[in-house]
């Protein structure tokens, strides 16, 4: 007979944990030792389930690197102990969140499901509940004594999705992610169906958790009329080690003498500059174009496909590596976790 799976719910904040005070009206966080209360449907799985919740639990739009590394670490303190986790969470950075756990989280062969709702779990018509359940059902989902998941994910509106590819795109539908450059990885119909094609494969090695990340990242989107002063402003930044440099299309930009002279500068000072795409689809070809050849010559990273979301995470985990700029250059190029396409 096969041994019941266990699953480890972890919440940390966000709209799906809320609950409305009958008295003031006011949406407060509900004791998740109660969770089987407002969703009696969990008593009917043959999952063992525990939960645990942060003391104070956070809005998304406070995330910050240290709770990235508390995740990690309750993970990996229970990683022998559970088949899967699932991580309650606000959707807005929630893709922000998925990305640096999957960097984080290296050689992972257990599911690690990130999920949340756009209407709070009290109320009648919240998404909250299927989205729940299903990810507690995939997290404790197995085929042959081993997880058909084992990567950092997203569970949202009936499609499970890599975390490091996705994006929120939507504030007021159900349907909140996108992942533009990636196949979903399940639907979930009247049964879950796995696009076992586009998951990670088991890679047989230990788990190993990083959690030095260091967060000396600035963004510089370009727009039409960026002034020299605020471009200058931002890449002469104190202590700035890296740059998100945000162009358009398949990764062009301005080519006047100040701009390019701007970027010679700053790389000349030794700080990675990383090339991604306003788009939502598509990915960054440098040298395709006159305006982003020059860019390639002075030694700006391409950063292929990868979402704004993982450029950010990607950067925060080399960065807190520490190897060196020619190491982080190279990792940049390389699919580490399967956020970059082959």
């Amino acid at each position: 007979m096969a041994k019941q799976s266990s699953v480890l719910l972890i919440y940390t904040g966000g709209t799906i944990g809320m609950i409305e005070d009958a008295h003031t009206g006011e949406l407060k966080p509900f004791d998740f030792r109660s969770l089987t209360k407002q969703i009696p449907e969990l008593t009917k799985f043959d999952i063992h389930l525990s939960a645990i919740s942060f003391e104070n639990p956070i809005d998304s739009s406070n995330m910050h690197p240290d709770v990235w590394v508390e995740l990690a670490g309750i993970v990996k303190k229970n990683y022998n102990l559970y088949d899967g986790f699932v991580i309650l969470h606000g959707s807005d950075t929630m893709s922000f969140t998925a990305s640096a756990l999957s960097f984080m989280l290296e050689n992972l062969d257990k599911p690690v499901v990130l999920t949340g709702s756009q209407l709070p779990i009290g109320m009648i018509r919240t998404d909250g509940k299927e989205n729940l359940i299903t990810s507690i059902e995939i997290a404790g989902t197995k085929s042959k004594g081993k997880a058909i998941v084992r990567e950092v994910c997203i569970y949202f509106e009936y499609k499970l999705y890599r975390g490091n590819r996705t994006i929120k795109y939507n504030s007021l539908h159900f349907d909140a992610f996108r992942s533009p450059n990636y196949p979903t990885l399940a639907e979930a119909g009247v049964s879950i169906s796995y696009n076992t094609n586009a998951l990670l494969k088991h890679t047989g090695k230990v788990l190993k958790v990083h959690t030095n990340l260091e967060n000396d990242i600035a963004v510089l989107k370009l727009f039409p009329g960026i002034s020299r002063q605020i471009t200058s402003a931002i890449l002469q930044s104190p202590g700035l080690k890296a740059v998100i440099l945000e162009t358009f299309g398949s990764g062009n930009a301005s080519t006047e003498p100040w701009f390019l002279n701007e970027i010679k500068q700053t790389i000349a000072r030794e700080i990675i500059i990383l090339n991604i795409t306003q788009c939502s689809e598509g990915k960054v070809m440098q040298g395709k174009y006159e305006t982003s050849s020059q860019l390639k010559k002075l030694g700006v990273i391409g950063g292929a496909d990868l979402t704004f979301e993982s450029a950010v995470a990607k950067l925060m985990f080399l960065l807190g590596q520490k190897l060196t700029k020619t190491q982080i250059k190279k990792k940049l190029l390389e699919n580490l976790r399967g956020e970059l396409s082959n």
